[in-house]
């Protein structure tokens, strides 16, 4: 696992999130940890090192 860090896209705090760098596509939806909307995850990693990271709202 690798902690991310980035911006919510919903509230705008900095949030952090940890990350499965076993799986090298994925997509997932957590909720932010400070205003709990739900955002879609994409990590992409390349020999388990994250080489992007997508986080979008989730229209409601």
């Amino acid at each position: 696992m690798e902690e991310h860090f980035f911006q919510c896209p919903y509230c705008w705090e900095q949030i952090s999130m940890l990350l499965d760098n076993s799986i090298p596509n994925q997509t997932y939806v957590e909720d932010c940890e400070v205003c709990c909307n739900p955002i879609e995850i994409t990590p992409v990693f390349l020999n388990k090192e994250l080489q992007s990271v997508t986080a979008n709202s989730i229209e409601q």
